[in-house]
């Protein structure tokens, strides 16, 4: 369907019912509407593997599903029957089912530098309670985030740290520091700055680069040396590096780590782990003061712990994280060449590890560009495909990809067209998506 006629009108009345009754239109900042073409924001019907569908009736083939957290595909039989057998045995209960101690050990046994978990229902639970036990260990206030990373919690030492920091103190903001991915000199500084304040180091173990030669376990000798916790973020890193993360693939042991997103497929589940040393400050066996770690209602409902299990048993048994990579470099290789035949090679760019894949539309000076990253959805919309990124998950097939590929192409092609104009405005049909971190609206 040509790009004049494609409209979703079902979509834009959806979206104003959501933006009536929801802050924001969505329940992520990441998934509003403004992060999508104007007018062209699909609200999802379902989904089954690779594929959803829109309120409009519109078939896509899905990027990023999830926010990268249904890297097995919607519905996965696997998952969604482990789901099933729980629900049918109840979900909470008053005290801990048995289920919590076979995910306990299941998770322990994929990710075996960590000694103790905890689990929750979102990536915030764990991070913000991993720079808890660090502060309450330590004895320290102050924490450091690798500023090169983009998110880490919605709680209040992240945030703060954000152009969205309306609402929090700025004597909370002054307590987070920062420092820069892969320089371990200018980490060294700022701990040494701060000697005997910074409670933990907090990053993501790799992002968009591998991190350079010796970079992760020299973080280890520094945390060690100034006495501060590690703490690696595995949300995104966690089964789509390895199952054990980027800690089972650069062999370096953090003090604390986080899971989240692919853990369940979707379900929500989140994991704290690490060593016991630590983790048992928030337990019962133990004489010094306590930590109140996490305490959640919902953290351990059988049925999302059920699904984690699957999740890592369909890993393991289907090579699920080789299978991304190599998806996701078939699909790089095609987006590459895609876009050099049309002539904006060094203007839509793929960048990061094969199964987490992303992409950059930069303008005719080489700048990362709003407009054209505009201009570049609304012709993959258009084509039936959906992808704030290029983040594969294993149900994709050659057939995907290949499809994928020649929407990037016809893209592209309307990308040159705005190029030689030296403006992509004719294109856009409305306002340029936006940033999620920006101050106002």
């Amino acid at each position: 369907m040509a790009d004049e006629e494609f409209s979703l009108p079902r979509s834009r009345a959806a979206n104003e019912r959501l933006h009536a009754m929801i802050p924001g239109g969505a329940h992520t900042y990441a998934k509003g509407d403004d992060q999508y073409p104007e007018r062209l924001a699909p609200v999802i019907s379902h989904g089954r593997g690779a594929h959803v569908w829109d309120v409009d009736g519109n078939r896509y083939i899905e990027y990023g599903s999830g926010l990268r957290s249904v890297s097995l595909g919607h519905a996965h039989p696997r998952v969604t029957e482990a789901v099933r057998r729980e629900i049918d045995r109840g979900s909470n209960f008053v005290r801990p089912s048995i289920v919590e101690a076979d995910a306990a050990e299941r998770f322990l046994a994929t990710v075996p530098t960590a000694e103790m978990v905890k689990f929750a229902k979102n990536g915030s639970d764990a991070t913000t309670a991993a720079v808890r036990l660090a502060r309450a260990v330590t004895g320290r206030q102050r924490v450091a985030i690798c500023g090169d990373h983009p998110f880490f919690s919605v709680d209040d030492w992240f945030i703060g740290t954000t152009p969205m920091s309306a609402g929090i103190p700025e004597s909370t903001n002054a307590l987070t520091v920062s420092f820069p991915y892969g320089d371990l000199a200018a980490t060294d500084d700022l701990l040494t700055r701060y000697r005997d304040e910074v409670a933990c180091l907090i990053l993501e173990p790799a992002s968009h680069t591998e991190p350079p030669p010796g970079y992760l376990a020299g973080l280890r000798e520094l945390a060690d040396r100034h006495g501060c916790v590690l703490v690696f973020d595995e949300m995104i890193t966690g089964f789509r590096w390895s199952e054990a993360g980027a800690q089972g693939l650069y062999d370096v042991t953090p003090d604390l780590s986080t899971f989240g997103k692919a853990l369940g497929n979707g379900f929500a589940v989140s994991a704290l782990a690490g060593r016991r040393a630590l983790m048992e400050r928030g337990g019962l066996r133990h004489s010094a003061e306590r930590v109140f770690l996490l305490s959640t209602t919902h953290g351990a409902e059988t049925h999302s712990l059920a699904a984690a299990m699957a999740v890592q048993t369909v890993y393991v048994e289907e090579g699920v994280t080789a299978r991304l990579h190599a998806l996701g470099e078939r699909l790089a290789a095609g987006v590459r060449d895609a876009a050099a035949s049309m002539g904006v090679g060094d203007h839509v760019v793929v960048r990061g590890r094969a199964s987490n894949l992303v992409f950059g539309t930069l303008d005719v000076d080489g700048q990362p560009s709003q407009r054209y990253r505009t201009l570049f959805l609304r012709r993959l919309l258009a084509g039936g495909v959906l992808a704030p990124s290029f983040v594969v998950s294993s149900a994709l097939d050659d057939a995907d990809i290949d499809r994928t590929v020649d929407v990037v192409a016809q893209a592209c092609a309307v990308y040159r067209k705005a190029l030689d104009a030296g403006d992509p405005t004719p294109w856009l049909a409305g306002r340029p998506v936006k940033p999620v971190f920006r101050r106002l609206v």
